[in-house]
């Protein structure tokens, strides 16, 4: 453990020489520096240990200090550290057969750094792939408001949060937004399964009345994630893909949190029994071990790229997009994932915090509790009445308060403004009986006092 004086000096070096993402200037407040992980579990400088029930950023799905994947970096750094991928490597090749055997189809992969990358891949091979089909003014693409794809400029684009785009606009052109299917406030006397489908019916309207010869794609989440955990009826996805077969349009499904067993399955869209035309996926792969996301293409899809006409080929690269030990790491993470049967171990949980954490629903202050697999949000208003979300002080003020009793909880940060407040949970998959005790108590202690 490092001295206090120690501590407060790399707090003062953290002030000078580092740039947070997500985070306000403020000079009285003081980062949190993390020192050291194990399972759920992390340390600060100070010896001050946390729950990370955030998983970092919804990412270190199997626990932190697995010295099985530093193993397996470190011995692939050693054998071949850099090579890349506009030629081949061994861990990249098994990489891919792999996650076509968690995806249960034939589809080719893209590796890239981030999820922002693997998004923005995945617009760039769609609209490309309708030109090469003779479809030369498809290149618009439907999302949903209050969704995230990214921080690149057209994943950015494809992002309906205002917040995260302003000062930044103009962004790519060609993006279009619809309202998601946000059940918890939908309008008075109609069902949930009539709602969603309401909101999957505005994507076909959006597609009829922008022509449906100018859509290349729709992009969204199984459920949408970091924009409030907001939860479809299983009518909507599959009404969804009926529309984009329907309109020769492609679904793109994001799993960059929803993927690697967060939602109770390999990945979120095989709770709604679809099959997407593409995925994008980061974050689990390896657990955040190392940077590493993929574009998974269905086969037939990519069939249209292997012709030798001009500029018919893939003109994208990434230069450490796969590299060896990222991609080894992501193997050893799924190998541990299955013989932990992590996913269904995210079920169970998942089925326990949401049963657990019911107990909420009548609390003033609670509106919504939302889950999907070991994944929740609860939104908090000032009145169950009027859905009125809570002002951002008093939402911070729990969150501050989990912190100090050792709970490391998230929200909906920088997204819709006057909707952040949607509390979240997305603990390791690895977390124990005992660590999940310790999330519901806690949170319901400091809840007790709000």
């Amino acid at each position: 453990m490092l001295l206090d004086q120690d501590s407060a000096d790399l707090t003062a070096k953290d002030r000078k020489y580092l740039w947070h993402g997500m985070s306000p200037y403020n000079e009285q407040t003081a980062p949190m520096v993390v020192a050291e992980g194990q399972g759920s579990w992390i340390t600060d400088v100070y010896g001050k240990r946390y729950l990370d029930a955030m998983s970092g950023l919804w990412c270190v799905n199997v626990g932190y200090g697995r010295e099985e994947l530093a193993k397996a970096a470190y011995d692939q750094l050693v054998t071949m550290p850099f090579y890349p991928l506009t030629q081949s490597h061994i861990p990249a090749i098994r990489l891919a057969e792999k996650l076509n055997e968690w995806l249960e189809g034939e589809y080719v992969v893209f590796f890239s750094n981030s999820g922002s990358e693997a998004n923005e891949t995945a617009l760039k091979i769609a609209r490309q792939y309708h030109q090469q089909n003779g479809d030369h003014s498809r290149y618009k693409f439907i999302s949903r408001y209050r969704a995230y794809h990214g921080n690149s400029m057209g994943a950015l684009a494809a992002t309906g949060q205002a917040q995260r785009k302003y000062k930044y606009e103009p962004l790519a052109p060609g993006f279009l937004h619809v309202r998601p299917p946000d059940s918890y406030r939908r309008p008075n006397g109609m069902t949930v399964e009539e709602f969603n489908l309401l909101c999957a019916g505005d994507i076909e309207d959006m597609i009829i009345w922008e022509g449906e010869e100018t859509i290349a794609g729709v992009m969204m989440e199984p459920v949408i994630t970091g924009g409030g955990v907001i939860v479809p009826h299983p009518a909507y996805l599959e009404e969804v893909r009926k529309i984009c077969t329907k309109h020769n349009v492609l679904l793109i499904v994001d799993e960059v949190i929803c993927g690697f067993g967060r939602s109770g399955r390999k990945f979120g869209h095989m709770n709604y029994g679809v099959k997407p035309d593409i995925v994008t996926m980061a974050k689990g792969m390896t657990s955040g071990y190392l940077p590493l996301s993929a574009t998974a293409v269905r086969k037939e899809i990519y069939e249209a790229f292997k012709n030798t006409a001009a500029y018919s080929h893939f003109r994208h690269v990434s230069t450490f997009g796969g590299t060896p030990a990222s991609c080894a790491l992501a193997l050893k993470n799924l190998e541990i994932m299955e013989r932990e049967n992590l996913v269904e171990r995210s079920r169970i949980l998942g089925e326990r915090m949401a049963s657990e954490m019911e107990q909420l629903r009548d609390h003033p202050l609670v509106g919504d509790i939302r889950s999907f697999g070991f994944l929740m949000g609860v939104e908090v208003v000032e009145n169950k009445g009027t859905k009125q979300p809570l002002a951002l002080p008093a939402v911070g003020k729990i969150i501050a308060e989990c912190k100090e009793k050792g709970l490391i909880i998230g929200k909906n940060g920088d997204t819709v403004a006057g909707f952040g407040n949607v509390l979240t949970f997305s603990p390791p998959l690895s977390s124990t009986d005992e660590d999940l005790d310790f999330i519901v108590r806690t949170f319901k202690e400091v809840m007790k006092n709000q």
